[in-house]
Parts: structure tokens; C-alpha cells; sequence
């Protein structure tokens, strides 16, 4: 028996404390300046740290009432019955890791398909759960963005679609990789019916989902720091041999370089794409269309000004009429 492990810190405890038990998830250490935060002050500040303004992952649940016309949306469903077709086992069972993400998250997959009112448009969104094994994406998910894909046509809606994921499902082998085509042409059937397609890049995003529907979007917005890429910074350095930036794969380094359109704190997100659909969708007139007169306007008479000889200054001689020879 240690007595002071056993017997005195809980007597210290409860001489400070009085008994109670102080939660330890009160105060937050920021990944990027390593300051403090209360916990509070983060969620009042969007889980964006108030020191140096870095973004940090936040759940689907809450970025989806976030972006929703008063945080109510509905959910679609669809076919997620995820199948093990290379009874796929590392470390655990594949079918044992989905169970332990399902219980987790309480989510049948990596994906969650809603729809709602976004500054009073229609909108379908589909949003990635990091939280569900890394939000990578299998045959289920793939099933998801094509759902949302075919509702964005019914509902005459735009489709936003929010990755946070590390690429294809390796679990479910050449069957992950197959949706990277399956989600491309169910962008493509959204952008033939003339509807918007917006792609929101969120932290991380990543392999298979970065190489297919995630860079297609009319319109590409980044939240700021976010990773955005395909391969890994190792890996790549080890292939050319060479160092790479420090901002390598950032937003930023994205948007210099001419792969996103814009790089929007989280706090202006929901305003900025309302604007954006609005511009894209509202392609009428503001205002009443005037018509032109069609008749010519006829100017009032004017006589030309007379002409006024006046004398030649003394000095100066008339211009010769015939060059000289």
C-alpha cells in the first residue's frame, strides 16, 4: 500500500475541494500556441482559439447547426450496410471496428446526408464524421454522396458537400476506390441539371476523397490551417528528396497556388456561402428592368460659333503655303 497515493492525496483532496470531483475537460491546451483555453470560451468562439485564431476540428453535428437557418435540418437515409467482402483483420476484425465507430458515434457510417434551408434556399449537405474511423470512405459513404446527389436534383436544391477524411476505406479494397469514380459522376449529374455544387474543405482532407469529388466544386472554400492533399508530406519528401515548404498542403498554400477560391474563418462561413448561392442562383435582376426608349432623341438646333479674324502678332509669319524646295 502506498499511504501517500492512498491515503493522503485523498485527504487533500478533500480538505481543498471539500469532496466534490473537478472535471478534468474544464480547460483546453491549443494545438498551435500551446495556450489555455476555457472551455466555455471555446465553444463560445466556435472551437477557434482566441490567441492565434487556429481552427480546431469540430463535430458534424455541430458544424451541420451551424450552417442550417436556425440549426434545424432533416437527415436522409440510406443504404449503409457496410460489407466485408476481404474479411479484412489487422490489430481487430473489420466488422469489429465498425461496430466499436457505430457505438462511439452513434452513427451508421462516416457520412451524414442532411437537408434544410440555408438563407432560404434549398441546400443538401453532406458532411463528413471524422470521428468515424478517420471519415474515410467505403462503399457506404459512397452510397451517401449519391443519395445526396439525386435529393439535390429532386428538391431543385444546391449540394454542399464537407470532407473531413483521410481518403478511401483500405478495409474494402478496390470496392473504396471504386467510389472515387461513383462520386464524381454523381457530381457531374447535379452540375448537368444546372444546379450548384459547392465543396467546403475541412481538416483534414485527404487521399481518395481529395483526388475526386472534394476538388470538383463550382466553388472550392477552405476553413483556414485546414490540410488539403493526397499523399502525405513524408511520403513526398521521401519520393523527390527534397524539403517542401512549411505551409506545404495548407489552405492557404492551396489558394495561393490556385486550387480554392477562398480561405473563410469559421465564424463567416455560413454568411459567405449563403452570398455565394445567391449570386449563382439568383441570376435575374435586382431590381425592376426599365425598358430603353427605341426612338432617336433629337438635339436641339445649334449654330456653329463665327469665326473671328484676328490680327497676326507682330514676329510671327503665316505658315507657307508650298514646302520649300
Amino acid at each position: 500500500m502506498n499511504w501517500l497515493k492512498d491515503f493522503v492525496r485523498p485527504k487533500l483532496k478533500e480538505l481543498v475541494g471539500g469532496g466534490k470531483d473537478i472535471p478534468e475537460n474544464l480547460w483546453h491546451q491549443c494545438p498551435s500556441c500551446q495556450q489555455m483555453i476555457f472551455h466555455r470560451d471555446l465553444e463560445a468562439n466556435i472551437h477557434v482559439c482566441q490567441h492565434c485564431g487556429y481552427h480546431m476540428r469540430i463535430g458534424v453535428g455541430k458544424r451541420l447547426e451551424l450552417l442550417f437557418d436556425g440549426g434545424e435540418y432533416k437527415t436522409a437515409q440510406f443504404s449503409s450496410k457496410v460489407s466485408d467482402p476481404l474479411k479484412f483483420r489487422d490489430l481487430k476484425k473489420y466488422s469489429e471496428r465498425i461496430k466499436d465507430s457505430q457505438s462511439k458515434t452513434a452513427e451508421d457510417d462516416a457520412l451524414i446526408v442532411a437537408h434544410g434551408k440555408m438563407g432560404g434556399q434549398n441546400v443538401v449537405v453532406a458532411a463528413f464524421n471524422f470521428a468515424f474511423m478517420g471519415g474515410s470512405m467505403g462503399t457506404a459513404v459512397g452510397e451517401g454522396i449519391l443519395t445526396a446527389a439525386r435529393l439535390a436534383q429532386v428538391q431543385d436544391a444546391s449540394l454542399i458537400i464537407i470532407p473531413a477524411s483521410g481518403g478511401a476505406r483500405m478495409q474494402e479494397g478496390i470496392l473504396s476506390l471504386m467510389q472515387m469514380a461513383r462520386t464524381t459522376i454523381a457530381v457531374e449529374e447535379v452540375k448537368e441539371k444546372g444546379l450548384p455544387y459547392l465543396v467546403l474543405l475541412t481538416d483534414p482532407t485527404t487521399g481518395g476523397v481529395s483526388a475526386s469529388f472534394a476538388m470538383l466544386g463550382d466553388v472550392a472554400i477552405a476553413e483556414p490551417g485546414c490540410v488539403i492533399g493526397f499523399a502525405g508530406r513524408r511520403v513526398i519528401e521521401q519520393t523527390i528528396r527534397e524539403q517542401l515548404p512549411d505551409d506545404f498542403q495548407t489552405a492557404e498554400y492551396l489558394l495561393d497556388h490556385g486550387m480554392v477560391d477562398m480561405v473563410v474563418p469559421r465564424k463567416e462561413l455560413r454568411s459567405t456561402i449563403i452570398r455565394v448561392l445567391s449570386l449563382l442562383r439568383n441570376t435575374g435582376a435586382p431590381a425592376e428592368v426599365v425598358e430603353l426608349l427605341t426612338e432617336p432623341v433629337m438635339m436641339p438646333d445649334t449654330k456653329p460659333a463665327p469665326i473671328i479674324d484676328a490680327p497676326i502678332p507682330h514676329g510671327s509669319r503665316p505658315p507657307e503655303d508650298k514646302p520649300r524646295s
